[in-house]
């Protein structure tokens, strides 16, 4: 030890006498301009902003670039798809169509809808027509198949948070950002996670919403970003860039939004889907399909 105590003093003073310093840190200065601003809010203003967000958008009449992925790691194959042009139409409380075309072409890919109670799917490719309770959790074995019209509806037009609803709040912070996280509750017999809103304190705007389902299973992780004004002379605000992953469907939308109105009178004939003649309809949870003519 005494061996070891005098290399290091004589090293100490050997880099003084050559004058050197250790390094002991580094510095970087950031300027002012690029600093990020972390704005302060509280809880109840935070639920605010974000009902009124919610109660400001009842419609969506939208054109959008869509890139599907679909798979992961964990099912060992992953499938990229082609960029899709989607029109898609929103309505509270549970309306959704989406046609999806390849780009420049105008052909059409899918056309989706969904209310309430029911999904359909109408694929002229295959010539089927796909219709099912929004319910169903049966997965299909290729992820794509998973991709249901009201996943969607529930990305573009959130839930509100209702006052009976407990709500717990924190802050979360990174290298990359500080936020706000809201965390709904879903009550009942098990108090349970039912959703987790973020909101980014640079500017205070939702950047996350988390959907969870039963026994704490993550159904749905939506980011936002690139808030702009959606119409001339408007006040109104909609996030154009949109990423959501369905962990447990195993499938990733991206949407670019390219044009949006909001509130928009729809009718209940634009959200009103039939199969083509001759399609084959398969019925998903029933055992067998069944064709019509």
């Amino acid at each position: 030890m005494k061996r070891a105590w005098k290399r290091m003093t004589f090293l100490a003073v050997l880099a003084a006498a050559c004058g050197c310093k250790p390094a002991v840190k580094q510095t970087q200065n950031i300027p002012a301009a690029q600093r990020p601003v972390a704005q302060d809010a509280t809880q109840e203003e935070l639920l605010e902003r974000y009902n009124a967000f919610v109660h400001g958008v009842q419609s969506i009449n939208a054109t959008l670039e869509l890139k599907a992925t679909a798979g992961s790691k964990y099912t060992g194959v992953i499938d990229q798809y082609h960029e899709v042009k989607v029109f898609l139409l929103a309505a509270r409380p549970y309306n959704v169509r989406m046609v999806g075309q390849v780009p420049v072409v105008g052909k059409t890919v899918f056309d989706m809808a969904s209310d309430a109670q029911t999904f359909e799917v109408s694929i002229p490719s295959k010539n089927k027509f796909l219709v099912g309770p929004i319910a169903l959790e049966r997965q299909a074995s290729r992820p794509i198949e998973n991709l249901r019209p009201q996943h969607l509806l529930e990305a573009v037009l959130w839930p509100e948070v209702r006052k009976e609803e407990l709500v717990l709040f924190e802050e979360d912070n990174d290298e990359n950002a500080r936020q706000y996280v809201l965390t709904v509750l879903r009550g009942g017999y098990k108090t349970e996670i039912l959703r987790k809103i973020w909101f980014d304190r640079a500017d205070l705007k939702v950047s996350r919403i988390e959907q969870y389902g039963p026994k704490g299973v993550l159904l749905s992780d939506a980011h936002y970003g690139n808030w702009q004004l959606v119409g001339p002379g408007s006040a109104d605000l909609y996030p154009m860039q949109i990423h959501m992953e369905r962990p447990h469907d195993e499938y990733t939308l991206d949407l670019a939004i390219s044009k949006i109105t909001l509130n928009q009178p729809l009718t209940a004939e634009q959200f009103k889907l039939e199969p083509p003649a001759g399609t084959e309809i398969v019925r998903l949870g029933e055992e067998s399909g069944e064709k019509k003519p």
